[in-house]
């Protein structure tokens, strides 16, 4: 019988091929998938994108991140008045797989348009009291578009173009938590790789997860510093596998960041049949 962890990476992971996506190239890399809506909107910018029977590449005269990243930002643009995606105002860098040479950058709410990669920090916020393991939780506010109510890190946030993934630790603990420099340095790296291949309605999500832990002091309380939470609460690690496991209350990647750590705790057997199927189930995405 499959383990009811499952069905969150399974949700993550609902492609099972890129049939019907289109390669997208800048040089010789591919880097994204494009599906057919988004192609033949594209073949009105013949100056910016050039379709071969490889796919559709970004035009060859631009030969520079910089010149790369100013012909997206302008098909950004112009998707985003026909429809095709919603402009978020914040660059990410453009990879042909995690960690690789940067080619360009192009605006957040076209990365999934584009089936470009995405990386982003999650960070676990954990006590430890005598009766166990203690985790923050977020109450996601009910405005947000994704994922509005449901409950999340005590940090978590996508990596804008040019930062690294510890700067944007310390810049999301401080802006989503209030969680001074000195204390989200102390976040240990879990170890562990997360990814995902995600079908959306937004096109296709190729995520990658930079997992950390953070051993919090019993007197600190985190405060919403921006619009991203309404409010935290610290629930026993625990209370926490049981609604990851019994319900849909938890964002959908949040879910797949919480498994490793319930594996790492030993709060699921990581030697079982379980654990080894959930552990090989945690990394499916790019690269």
């Amino acid at each position: 019988m499959p383990s009811p962890f499952q069905r969150h990476i399974d949700a993550c992971n609902n492609i099972g091929s890129p049939a019907g996506l289109i390669p997208f190239r800048i040089g010789r890399a591919q880097v994204g998938w494009l599906g057919p809506d988004l192609a033949r909107a594209l073949t009105f910018f013949p100056r910016e994108v050039h379709f071969d029977a490889e796919g559709v590449a970004l035009a060859a005269r631009l030969r520079t991140p910089a010149a790369r990243s100013e012909a997206l930002a302008g098909l950004a643009q112009a998707l985003a008045a026909r429809g095709h995606l919603r402009i978020r105002g914040e660059a990410f860098d453009v990879r042909a797989t995690p960690g690789g040479p940067v080619v360009a950058t192009l605006d957040r709410g076209a990365v999934p348009a584009f089936g470009v990669i995405a990386e982003g920090v999650h960070v676990n916020g954990l006590v430890h009291w005598a009766d166990g393991l203690h985790v923050w939780v977020g109450h996601r506010a009910a405005h947000k578009a994704v994922a509005p109510g449901k409950l999340d890190h005590l940090v978590a946030g996508g990596i804008p173009a040019g930062h690294t993934v510890e700067q944007t630790l310390v810049k999301e603990a401080g802006e989503e938590a209030s969680i001074p420099p000195a204390l989200a340095l102390g976040a240990r790296p879990s170890g562990t790789r997360l990814s995902y291949v995600m079908r959306t309605e937004e096109g296709l999500r190729r995520d990658v997860l930079h997992a950390f832990d953070l051993d919090l002091p019993d007197d600190f309380v985190p405060v919403p510093h921006d619009d991203e939470v309404e409010r935290f609460e610290l629930w026993p690690a625990r209370r926490l596998l049981e609604a990851v496991r019994d319900t849909d209350d938890v964002k959908f990647n949040v879910n797949l960041v919480l498994i490793d750590l319930f594996l790492r705790e030993r709060l699921i057997d990581p030697d079982g049949a379980e654990g080894r199927a959930l552990r090989a189930g945690l990394d499916q995405g790019p690269g």
